[in-house]
């Protein structure tokens, strides 16, 4: 039996933008996504057993068969190959947490033990990454590569799809960070294709604002790297104010997005696609993590209180 193991993820900066170019912040969270897999006697055989948003399996499955044919492919197998796979682990699957990528990296590196591939992380990644088109149809490679290694990190497309820019950001200690979740399965393609087809149509209103989501994440960066919390906090509400207006927010992520920061959060924004899935708010600190966490739990919200800047491959 193979077994592997993927990061879920938080966007700090630059969700949507990093599609078109535009350097975003990424880290891993102390939560991850574990995948067996068995030599199978017939077609694809997958028990999902992952905590879930309402509806995420189910409406997630084509996706999911897709995904894992498209990364068969990727290793030079047949995407008709018989496998029985589980899927659990203590990421929760709700959209925004990079939760596809990290069963992708998961499957990729059960499926490389059980079939003696010996794949290299950098491989992996790769084949990850064409497992994630089926979900995002033009990924990014930031949820891939934040599940694959860890870490908190820069990362920057390469717009010609050649190597991508990564490089990992040190801060002096684990932060606290609350992940609260809508209860929506956000369609990420659909929000993906919804942003570059209004950017083509309107580059006029869309141009500035991709410069200013760069100008926010060069900054975030020194901030995190400073310890200068109080500035990330605040540099990541306008990052979700940018986010508003190319049109990936939405109500309940706006309601989250206030009752956090009404709660003291540092700062708080969307993570991930949009349109649903989650926010997630930063609050250093047990106390401050706490106080976010239960008036979510009393408005109704699941959420997940974890850290960033800690996990590491």
């Amino acid at each position: 039996m193979g077994k592997g193991s993927g990061y879920g993820k938080v966007i700090l900066f630059g969700e949507h933008f990093v599609v078109h170019g535009v350097p975003g912040i990424v880290s891993a969270i102390d939560s991850s996504t574990d995948a067996e897999v068995k030599k199978g006697i017939k077609g694809l055989n997958i028990k999902d057993e992952r905590k879930t948003a309402k509806g995420y399996s189910e409406e997630k499955r084509l996706q999911q068969v897709e995904s894992i044919e498209r990364m068969l492919k990727a290793m030079d197998l047949d995407p008709k190959t018989p496998l029985d796979i589980w899927i659990g682990g203590t990421l929760p699957g709700f959209s925004g947490l990079g939760a596809s990528a990290a069963s992708s990296v998961a499957i990729a590196r059960a499926i490389s033990q059980e079939l003696n591939l010996n794949l290299s992380n950098e491989k992996i990644n790769a084949v990850a990454y064409e497992g994630e088109k089926a979900y995002a149809g033009n990924p990014s490679g930031i949820d891939n590569t934040a599940a694959t290694y860890g870490g908190l990190m820069w990362f920057k497309k390469n717009p010609a799809g050649g190597q991508d820019f990564v490089e990992k950001i040190h801060v002096k200690r684990p932060i606290e960070i609350v992940i609260g979740s809508t209860g929506k399965v956000a369609n990420t393609k659909a929000m993906v294709e919804g942003v570059a087809e209004r950017k083509k149509a309107n580059p006029k209103k869309y141009d500035p604002l991709f410069k200013q989501a760069e100008n926010l994440a060069v900054a975030g960066r020194k901030a995190l790297e400073s310890g200068d919390l109080k500035k990330v906090g605040d540099l990541m509400n306008e990052n979700h104010r940018l986010l508003q207006e190319i049109g990936v927010s939405s109500k309940e992520l706006d309601l989250l997005v206030d009752m956090a920061r009404k709660q003291g959060a540092f700062g708080a924004k969307l993570t991930g696609g949009g349109g649903g899935g989650c926010m997630v708010a930063l609050t250093p600190g047990k106390d401050l993590q706490g106080k976010v966490a239960s008036a979510f739990k009393t408005a109704g919200f699941e959420f997940l209180s974890t850290k960033i800047g800690v996990v590491t491959y």
